[in-house]
């Protein structure tokens, strides 16, 4: 029998990887399955555009039938046990699945570092489903609210989910006419942490101009079924703020699968440990992607951004054929080409390679946001859809 190789995860390591693998492999060397819970591919970091208009999820979502080869077998399901010693992996309706080599590339879950009542609370926004229910309750809230009391909207992290988030809903308020506040909530100093301080102002700016209200300097200490509550402490109450839809973008932490998975994760993280050829602990099980932290010399690990799964997931398909066929492995560095940020209809667009302008907005950043999303979105499927997402991106 032919090496079995298994993929877990459509993000874009997952998608990126099968691609890949199936670019370097040659016929009869391995055999293929691709596992995921979802039947499509979801363009993760454009998924905040289906809060303000739910119709284009067809314009964010790539079938999976249209990004693998027929040689690949797909199989529909959620892991629920990986055990290292048999080689195999389980679904939660059952299925059992054995493996000679296997990636894992099922993503991360968001962090709530242990804030009281934020985890039942808050909406995430980690997939499609979410930004539906965003929308839901946004609109609904909106419905119910006047000019003189409009509809509360926190956002909690500025980071680039949620500034983009805080974005688009400020877009659909305008697209609406809808009274709906929105504040975005960072407990830094400033939007987009750690970053260059001439990108966070630009982000700053763009964001005032769309009349988000930003409030940096105090944490989300506790969230009940009406307000959450900043900073506070012996000697200070917490600044009490009242919500209507509230939505949670602080971290990311692995998922709860990895738990019972016989690899070495972070303690702290959940994230599984992988050396900068995605191997692990398991010299059978390889990981990418949010799921894993991957060396990048010293103590050092990859981004956890769509950029560099992208590029992650080149290397990891063609290693996975490499350890089918026992060839050495190659080992991968991130490249950090720059970052394209949206705000609602607004972009900006900061230390892009080839670029000579270090940070710039207006039409040539929109474009820009547009070109890259469209760009990975041909590279899985086909011309045609990235030409149709084009516009929506």
């Amino acid at each position: 029998m032919s090496t079995q190789v298994v993929v877990v995860g459509s993000g874009y390591a997952g998608a990126g990887a099968v691609k890949a693998f199936e670019d370097e492999i040659d016929a009869g060397e391995a055999e293929l399955t691709w596992v995921s819970e979802h039947d499509y591919h979801l363009v993760l970091h454009e998924v905040h555009r289906v809060i303000r208009d739910p119709s284009i999820e067809s314009k964010v979502t790539v079938p999976v039938e249209e990004i693998k080869s027929p040689a690949t077998e797909f199989v529909q399901g959620r892991v629920t046990d990986v055990d290292v010693d048999d080689r195999t992996i389980e679904t939660d309706d059952g299925t059992s699945l054995e493996y000679d080599y296997l990636l894992l590339a099922i993503g991360s879950t968001t962090a709530f570092f242990g804030i009281d009542g934020l985890k039942e609370h808050a909406h995430q926004l980690k997939g499609l489903e979410d930004a539906h229910e965003i929308h839901r309750e946004v609109r609904e809230a909106a419905a119910e609210a006047t000019q003189s009391d409009p509809a509360q909207v926190l956002v909690g992290g500025a980071g680039l989910s949620g500034i983009q988030t805080a974005g688009e809903i400020a877009e659909y308020r305008e697209k609406h006419r809808a009274p709906i506040d929105v504040s975005l909530i960072e407990g830094l100093d400033e939007v987009f942490p750690g970053n260059d301080p001439e990108v966070q102002g630009a982000l700053r700016k763009r964001l005032e101009n769309a009349d988000v209200e930003i409030l940096t300097g105090d944490f989300i200490s506790k969230a009940d079924d009406e307000s959450v509550y900043l900073g506070g402490g012996e000697d200070e109450d917490p600044e009490e703020l009242s919500y209507d839809v509230l939505i949670w973008t602080g971290g990311i932490t692995g998922q709860p699968e990895l738990e019972g998975v016989d690899v070495e994760t972070d303690d702290r993280s959940n994230r599984v440990v992988a050396e900068s050829d995605f191997t692990t602990s398991d010299d059978r099980v390889f990981a990418i992607g949010d799921t894993a932290l991957v060396s990048q010399g010293g103590d050092d690990v990859a981004p956890p951004t769509a950029q560099a799964a992208w590029q992650a997931a080149e290397v990891a398909g063609e290693n996975l054929a490499r350890a089918a066929r026992g060839a050495p492995l190659k080992t991968w560095r991130h490249e950090d080409k720059g970052t394209v940020i949206s705000v609602g209809d607004s972009a900006v667009a900061h230390d892009v390679t080839g670029i000579p302008i270090n940070t710039f907005g207006g039409p040539a950043a929109k474009m820009l946001k547009k070109a890259i999303a469209s760009r990975w979105i041909g590279k899985i499927s086909s011309p045609g859809r990235a030409v149709s997402a084009f516009g929506d991106m």
